[in-house]
């Protein structure tokens, strides 16, 4: 597009042309009148403002603090058990991690509340640290697809630390491998310890699959 305007209307034009972001060429017809273009056609233009190109856009690990009170506080309704299967069939399987396991550490993360956020700060589905989502390049911890990704990135990670060994995979994954491997073993604490049970109840039920799930799983 070529726009001719007169000298008088020099700031305007450069305030349009800094807003679209594009080179902005003048001269000068025939007649004497001054044109600004950002298409430089005609013989000999002289370049008045170069664009800048822009900066890559950051990825968004989560979201700030000044918003993030406010989206908590909206009603959501209770996530349904089942809404989120297809994803994590799809991402366990990519990852090779059970897809039981990785639906029962969903439930004893967060119930399917893709918007939960602990008092220490674990997020979403599968409650992603903040350093723990950075590591395995989670974009949005809300979104359960990234979500679930980091988090099944994050398991098989700990199954080839402790080749297969669920207790372990578990328990690191709740009190972190350096409590692991300090303990030996499971960790002697409460917390960690009543977590395993949980994820071992829950996988065993969704395995299963039986008319009894959902007692099982609560």
């Amino acid at each position: 597009m070529r726009r001719g305007v007169g000298e008088a209307a020099l700031a305007m034009v450069l305030g349009l042309a800094a807003a679209a972001r594009a080179d902005v060429y003048s001269y000068r017809d025939r007649q004497g009148v001054l044109h600004y273009t950002n298409v430089p056609a005609v013989a000999g233009p002289l370049l008045v403002i170069k664009e800048r190109p822009l900066p890559p856009a950051s990825p968004m690990l989560v979201p700030g603090r000044r918003w993030l009170p406010e989206l908590m506080s909206r009603p959501l309704p209770r996530a349904d058990a089942t809404v989120y299967d297809g994803l994590i069939r799809a991402i366990a399987e990519r990852y090779g991690v059970e897809y039981a396991l990785v639906k029962a550490v969903i439930k004893a993360e967060s119930d399917f509340d893709r918007t939960a956020v602990s008092r220490k700060g674990a997020l979403g589905l599968m409650q992603l640290m903040p350093q723990t989502a950075a590591f395995h390049q989670v974009r949005n911890v809300f979104l359960p697809r990234d979500n679930i990704e980091g988090g099944c990135r994050h398991l098989r990670m700990l199954l080839d630390r402790y080749g297969g060994n669920l207790p372990l995979v578990i328990a690191a994954y709740n009190a972190g491998t350096q409590r692991v491997e300090d303990a030996g073993g499971v960790p002697p604490i409460a917390e960690t310890r009543e977590y395993l049970a949980r994820v071992l109840r829950y996988r065993a039920a969704y395995l299963g699959a039986g008319p009894g799930i959902l007692a099982a799983s609560r």
